[in-house]
């Protein structure tokens, strides 16, 4: 991380048609190559506040107010126009149903062809070579067997990373992950998780980690920002929040978190936070 401008800074607030506020002037700031959490339960305003970043409110029938400055650029000033060169491009995103958000029609090979031509141009040769090298750097195989496959024909966590491997095809500068683990079992969960760290540690790639689940984001998040009722309630580096949370709905949650063998709930998962980075 630097000290130079940050990658992200926004203060906004979010209304859908005939209903209150979603969210309420949801401060966040956060550095190039840095790792937030973003946690709240269910209906907090998680999946609005990413939909924001990306420029996809419209889609819901949500008004915005405030800005979101990305890079200095405030995103809610662009035109649709401007955001399509922007998302997929330095913005990414990894939604939490891999096997609903691929096309079951067509090819993965498909898939990530048009992801590619979105944001490049070159020979077939250049997109057969950004196509595999994305999937390498997913851990996933890049032959033509695999690429003629139909989502239907893959794992649940194969999805999940063909959907990874399409949002950082262009290297992003953020990545956004909206519950993108919450679908996978424990151990696939897991190795998503290890797989994320590694974007950020070998690409310098920040990332706002979406999650329900407290623990799952302590291993690779450098800081964790509460989200309470449409509004950030507390942001802190990880170890703070787990040893010392100052909110009094922070507070709840670690309470609420179950007893590790030989610590109390907050010592545990403390001492697991962010332990490489």
């Amino acid at each position: 991380m630097t000290n130079s401008r940050p990658l992200l800074s926004m203060c906004l607030s979010v209304r859908y048609r005939g209903k209150p506020c979603v969210l309420r002037n949801a401060a966040l700031e956060m550095q190039n190559g840095e790792v937030l959490g973003l946690v709240g339960q269910s209906g907090s305003g998680k999946s609005t506040l990413a939909l924001a970043i990306l420029g996809l409110l419209d889609m819901k029938h949500a008004t915005a107010e405030g800005s979101i400055l990305f890079r200095g650029t405030d995103l809610l000033k662009l035109s649709e126009r401007e955001m399509r060169d922007i998302r997929g491009n330095l913005l990414g995103l990894v939604l939490q149903s891999p096997l609903t958000s691929l096309n079951p029609a067509l090819k993965i090979r498909t898939q990530l062809k048009e992801a590619w031509k979105a944001h490049a141009t070159g020979s077939s040769a250049d997109c057969d070579a950004a196509i595999r090298a994305a999937l390498a750097g997913v851990s996933l195989p890049s032959d033509d067997e695999f690429l003629k496959r139909h989502p239907s024909q893959l794992s649940v966590g194969q999805a999940q990373r063909v959907l990874i491997a399409m949002a950082v095809m262009h290297r992003p500068a953020l990545l956004v992950a909206d519950e993108a683990t919450s679908a996978l079992d424990v151990i696939t969960q897991s190795e998503i998780m290890a797989l994320f760290a590694r974007l950020n540690r070998e690409n310098g790639m920040g990332i706002v980690y979406i999650s329900h689940d407290l623990p799952s984001v302590a291993g690779i998040c450098h800081r964790i920002a509460i989200l309470h009722q449409g509004e950030i309630v507390e942001c802190a580096p990880t170890g703070q929040i787990f040893r010392n949370p100052r909110h009094a709905y922070t507070q709840r949650l670690i309470a609420s978190l179950p007893a590790v063998p030989g610590g109390t709930p907050r010592s545990g998962f403390a001492q697991a936070a962010a332990p490489g980075l």
